[in-house]
């Protein structure tokens, strides 16, 4: 159980309390009522119902089961059975119990925010969680429960297909069988900033039912204006605050990056004004690319594997023959690929993240029908032992990226006696200013 002070009733705004009258615990809590709802992972959940005012307490725990008690390994360990065809049981959903003072805020107000901070229409799933244990639900105490959950449901329904969503999947149902769940779940995202987030829902607000008077009402971040975008080709990465994942693809990508694609932030769960997504956004970060205004492909969630990041991208931004090289350890024929007689001051770059790799002054021929270097810059590669094709060699890997380069072999000339043995389809080649106006080619 919370402490008193979270007793007190948020401000609306995650992390701001107002102070309490003398006597407000006493009073409040002998009319506080109480709804229990699923919402996906209940880590999110949690946090965003108790950021609406009039909301006392938010409880993490499991409901709508057969099982009268259970815990969070069991409740995996049944999905884990259903999904294999080994049991008929009804699993228990991921739940968070709601205690609220309806003086403060309404029955209808609490759905309305319900309905508005997860995706009712994704049957047993929410964002990346797939399981009967993550599916959307109303746990309900009493016919007057009963009654306002529907037409919440019905109002919100007819929200969702004004804007091109499909049928609510959401569960309304008697409560039964709630355990509270373990106290490592309780307040999950105050102990550990960098869990799981979501979007928070669909976009779509709940019509007709305004917030309570004292809730201080936060402002909807606005779409990305679509004249400072490159219509062509861009990417946008869609955020939300007080999401450990975004900052972490911010500070480990975004912070260092030199891919040719733009790149823009957005905490709007909508596209720019014209653009168009192929389905709703669920997670944060999700990274979308777009060409001429449509989406073409994204990438939802980052846990901090760069390689898999830039895998996706690579996949986008390269020709069939660059993955093979750069992701299947190809290799080009001799002679045939690019830049092997490139002899202008300059820098040969990753095509995927960008970042610099070697210098023409590091370049020689080789006579071996590949672009050779003695030298990498600093930092640029990594060696990674290769026993391929009956051979014992030491493959080279862009370090940003994690693409496959070449092979490095002890043949090359002064001062390293290093020949770095590059296929030319996977580099490309920047001059220098001096050279060619600071444009790539």
């Amino acid at each position: 159980m919370r402490s008193l002070i979270r007793l007190m009733g948020y401000l609306g705004l995650a992390g701001c309390l107002l102070a309490a009258p003398a006597g407000y615990v006493v009073a409040k809590e002998k009319k506080m009522e109480s709804i229990v709802l699923g919402m996906g992972c209940f880590w999110g959940a949690e946090r965003r119902m108790a950021q609406l005012p009039g909301v006392l307490d938010v409880e993490s725990g499991y409901a709508g089961g057969d099982s009268v008690n259970t815990t969070y390994r069991q409740v995996l360990a049944t999905e884990t059975r259903l999904q294999r065809g080994l049991s008929k049981e009804r699993n228990h959903a991921e739940v968070v119990k709601v205690r609220f003072d309806p003086r403060q805020v309404s029955l209808e107000r609490v759905l309305a925010h319900f309905w508005e901070n997860h995706d009712p229409t994704q049957g047993d799933r929410q964002g990346n969680d797939r399981g009967s244990n993550y599916r959307s639900a109303i746990y309900y105490a009493d016919a007057a429960q009963q009654k306002i959950a529907l037409k919440t449901r019905e109002v919100y329904q007819g929200a969702l297909a004004r804007a091109g969503f499909p049928a609510i999947t959401t569960e309304i149902a008697p409560l039964r069988n709630y355990t509270r769940a373990e106290d490592e779940h309780q307040d999950y995202l105050q102990k550990n900033p960098n869990g799981y987030c979501g979007l928070g829902g669909t976009g779509v607000a709940y019509p007709g039912v305004a917030a309570p008077a004292a809730a201080e009402a936060k402002p909807v971040p606005a779409a990305l204006d679509p004249a400072t975008l490159n219509t062509g080709r861009q990417l946008i990465v869609f955020e939300a605050e007080e999401c450990g994942f975004c900052r972490k693809f911010a500070t480990e990508i975004l912070a260092r990056w030199q891919a040719d694609v733009p790149v823009a932030r957005s905490l709007s769960t909508q596209p720019p004004a014209g653009w168009t997504l192929e389905k709703a956004l669920f997670a944060t970060p999700t990274i979308v690319l777009f060409e001429q205004a449509r989406e073409v492909s994204r990438y939802t969630g980052y846990d901090g594997d760069r390689a898999a990041f830039w895998r996706w991208l690579g996949g986008q931004l390269l020709t069939p023959e660059q993955r093979r090289i750069a992701f299947e350890q190809g290799t080009e024929r001799p002679f045939t690929g690019s830049h092997l007689d490139e002899k202008r001051p300059g820098t040969f770059v990753d095509p995927v993240s960008g970042v610099a790799l070697f210098r023409t002054d590091s370049k020689f021929d080789s006579g071996s029908g590949w672009p050779s270097f003695f030298q990498p810059l600093p930092g640029a590669i990594t060696l990674h032992p290769d026993r391929s094709h009956g051979m014992v060699r030491t493959e080279v890997r862009s370090a940003s990226s994690g693409i496959h380069l070449g092979h490095v072999f002890d043949d090359g000339p002064p001062p390293s006696g290093k020949r770095y043995c590059i296929n030319g389809k996977v580099l490309k080649f920047v001059p220098d200013a001096s050279a060619a106006g600071d444009k790539r080619r």
